[in-house]
């Protein structure tokens, strides 16, 4: 109800827009804004075919019909004896035979070649049942106070009296009462007033009717379908009704012979309407169906998708809107050549200006349009870290671990290295683990095998990944490296598992016997044996022996040699659980 009331509201703003431009126009003549400055010498406007048009109704309108023959090809004796009386007439067959457009003629003082010569101008017609077409020509003549001027030709006035009375025996106010007849209001008789205020209730009647029928196949389709009525049809019924209201109206009211310059005000006003109606479903429908798409989103898991149709509805809306204001200014009259090139060139000047702001508006299409990251993830945004707290249009504002917000512009952030940890299925856990250098090798393998049969054992790491193997020797350690991968993917559960790991890792280097290195230095006091001169001789010997075979190993062994090396030291060893040869 609220949202009608708006649109109600914004109804009667643009009616008395169109009443107000419409109402000085019908109580005085209003010459039309010249186009050049030579339009400047007829103060009655008849530099142009439009002016001497709207001129010569807007005279007549007002009954200053000795005013309106200024506008007709007549000597000024006769205009002088007959001039009022025919501008009557003429007036009179504008308003119930003339057919065609007065938006469409010409406002160039050459006027429009399509419609005849550089001195003549076809503006329509006067249709009669009885009679044949007759064409209205305006002629360009000299005028000795103005110069050229267009007029209503002598010819189109001489078939003038003959429509006239031809049309005023079939007029339907020989039928009403002459007090409706003869008053007027804004240039119209009080019965078209009580006519088109009649036809109001018939046209809402009818609208509603035809909104109604639409509604029938959509039931009909839910029913078979078994799908239940969720009465969004409600939410667009108003906007059908208000446009399909006004469409019966016009076409009823067509058949009232409204006078010309009035009927030009009540299409113009007719047409605000319809428009008003067809963009206010274009708003409903697009709202209706974006939150249907962003509710699938959602219940498919895309919530990115779900915030990129919030950002789509609002700028399809924007676009709906800017549509129907153009629309409604060129029902209303307005030139919108000017304002197209306005929009154009003023587009360009805000596009440079705002070069950065448009940069992160399509970042964060693309980041929403992507899935990269959503409300709620932790990552690693270059080398910050945080949880995602919103994605607008500008910027995406991240909680770091030390509860301050970081904003990182959605163009920046488009082409940022991003790391997302909540896209994890699984955690690596990876610690190096460094022994003292006094453990024995057997320490050693004892350490590995119960490590490794931990993580075998331990249900939160995966098996098939897991491994501990002898890293390297260092300087202060000999360094054990484990490798595998926490079943879960929450950083609060993945702490919890890796310190009771660790603990487990501690039990076990206890019992091999051996501790943690750290960093230190050793210094042993010994009386130095020297070298074993048995070992040394025996040594010098066997290089001696391969000089003088020459098979020296060095750079390398021959390729004989090594192929025969290969495979002779048996691994794993026989001891081993998993060795080559049976137990």
């Amino acid at each position: 109800m609220k949202k009608l009331s708006h649109t109600a509201l914004l109804l009667a703003l643009i009616l008395g827009t169109v009443m107000a431009q419409s109402i000085p126009n019908l109580l005085t003549p209003v010459t039309p804004p010249p186009n050049n400055s030579s339009a400047a010498t007829d103060p009655l406007g008849r530099n142009t075919p439009s002016g001497t048009v709207l001129g010569f109704l807007q005279a007549a309108q007002a009954g200053n019909y000795k005013a309106a023959a200024d506008y007709l090809q007549m000597s000024p004796t006769r205009r002088q004896s007959q001039g009022a009386e025919l501008a009557g007439e003429l007036k009179l067959l504008m308003d119930r035979a003339f057919v065609g457009n007065l938006r469409r003629i010409s406002t160039r003082p050459e006027g429009n070649p399509e419609d005849g010569d550089v001195n003549t101008q076809n503006i329509g017609t006067f249709s009669s049942s009885s009679e044949p077409d007759v064409p209205v020509v305006l002629v360009r003549a000299n005028d000795p106070a103005a110069g050229k001027v267009w007029l209503f030709s002598a010819d189109t006035l001489s078939k003038v009296p003959d429509l006239y009375d031809n049309l005023k025996a079939h007029q339907i106010e020989t039928r009403l009462p002459q007090a409706l007849v003869a008053r007027t209001f804004l240039g119209m008789p009080l019965w078209q007033w009580l006519a088109l205020l009649v036809l109001v209730p018939l046209a809402a009647g009818v609208g509603w009717v035809i909104v109604m029928g639409l509604n029938i196949p959509r039931r009909l389709w839910l029913r078979y379908r078994r799908k239940p009525n969720l009465r969004t049809y409600g939410h667009v019924s108003p906007p059908l009704l208000l446009f399909f209201g006004a469409l019966a109206h016009r076409v009823m009211a067509a058949y009232l012979g409204l006078p010309l310059l009035p009927r030009l005000y009540y299409y113009r006003t007719t047409g605000v309407v319809m428009a008003i109606g067809f963009f206010w479903f274009a708003l409903r429908i697009t709202g209706i169906t974006m939150q249907r798409l962003r509710a699938h989103a959602v219940a498919a898991g895309r919530t990115g998708t779900g915030s990129l149709m919030v950002l789509g509805e609002r700028l399809v809306k924007a676009v709906v809107v800017g549509i129907a204001v153009l629309v409604i200014l060129g029902t209303l009259g307005f030139n919108l050549t000017t304002v197209l090139a306005g929009l154009g060139i003023g587009g360009l000047a805000i596009a440079f200006a705002a070069q950065k702001t448009l940069e992160n508006l399509f970042g964060g299409v693309s980041v929403l349009a992507d899935e990269v990251i959503r409300v709620g993830d932790f990552c690693r945004f270059g080398d910050r870290v945080g949880t995602v707290e919103d994605i607008s249009l500008r910027s995406t504002r991240i909680r770091t671990p030390d509860r301050s917000e970081l904003s990182i512009p959605n163009g920046a952030l488009a082409t940022m290295n991003l790391e997302n940890f909540a896209r994890r299925d699984k955690i690596l856990f990876n610690p190096t683990l460094g022994v003292r250098y006094e453990t024995t090798p057997d320490q050693l393998r004892f350490l590995l095998a119960e490590v490794r049969r931990m993580l075998y054992e331990h249900p939160k790491v995966e098996t098939d990944s897991a491994r501990i193997r002898l890293a390297s020797l260092d300087n202060n350690a000999v360094t054990l490296e484990i490798f595998s991968y926490v079943m879960t993917a929450d950083f609060t559960e993945f702490t919890a598992i890796r310190e009771d790991l660790l603990l487990r890792i501690m039990e076990i280097v206890g019992q091999a016997g051996t501790g943690f290195a750290f960093p230190s230095r050793t210094l042993y006091m010994a009386h130095d044996a020297g070298l074993d001169k048995e070992k040394t001789e025996t040594a010098q010997r066997q290089v001696e022996e391969w000089r003088n075979q020459r098979q020296l190993p060095f750079p390398d062994f021959a390729p004989a040699d090594k192929s025969g090396f290969r495979g002779s030291i048996v691994y794993p060893p026989p001891e081993s659980a998993i060795g080559a040869g049976p137990r």
